[in-house]
């Protein structure tokens, strides 16, 4: 479970949100993007519950949680203050209770997460949309579908998918993973896919240059 990162304060992370939103801006200028075409979104498994309105105050309006139980309690707690994405590792098990609360899923990548979502769909959000995580890498043991299979998940979803997601190798040299990001980019152009879900902390900016529509944050926003 990741470490909570407490007390927050809503000048700080506003502050904090500002510089991220300046870097992405260059980020996209570089690459001749409309800065505006990206996302941010706040990764809350760093923040308790009580800490939630903190983000609101500080301006952060779309947020992702990693664990269904958590999204739970933080949509029962705090639903109406942000949009929310379930952004963790989708286990089929767990579909039934995230799809009531979120507008997209981040991880769709196994078989039986597409039936879960087949059997639960009239339950989930009427907006509700997908992305499939693809292993651009291949690397033994990480989530993500291998990009052979990719054609064969977005015949069988039986939900709208709007795009693709991927991880790539932990890296410290963020422009290492810039090959990976265009992997995925030209997998989901080559679909008509638009979303790209890329980029944590550590990278959002190559991740930026290279066509993420979606950044993952949660340290370089939060402390």
């Amino acid at each position: 479970m990741a470490a909570l990162i407490t007390p927050l304060h809503a000048p700080v992370i506003r502050e904090r949100l500002a510089l991220v939103r300046e870097r992405i801006a260059a980020a996209a200028a570089r690459a001749g993007r409309d800065p505006d075409a990206v996302q941010l979104l706040v990764a809350t498994k760093y923040v308790a519950l009580e800490d939630l309105p903190v983000l609101a105050q500080a301006g952060v309006t779309l947020v992702g949680e990693n664990r269904a139980q958590d999204l739970e309690a933080k949509v029962k707690a705090h639903g109406e203050l942000f949009t929310w994405d379930f952004i963790g590792q989708l286990q089929s098990r767990k579909v039934r209770a995230i799809v009531p609360h979120v507008r997209l899923i981040h991880s769709v990548a196994s078989l039986s997460a597409l039936r879960e979502l087949e059997r639960h769909r009239d339950a989930a959000k009427a907006d509700l949309r997908v992305l499939i995580e693809v292993n651009v890498a291949g690397e033994q043991g990480k989530a993500g579908i291998v990009p052979h299979d990719l054609d064969l998940y977005l015949e069988r979803c039986p939900v709208p998918v709007l795009g693709l997601m991927s991880m790539p190798p932990a890296t410290a040299d963020p422009d290492q993973s810039r090959r990976w990001f265009a992997a995925l980019r030209e997998l989901a152009h080559d679909r008509d896919l638009r979303e790209l879900s890329m980029g944590t902390s550590q990278d959002y900016e190559v991740a930026v240059e290279e066509g993420a529509s979606i950044v993952r944050l949660g340290t370089s926003v939060l402390g």
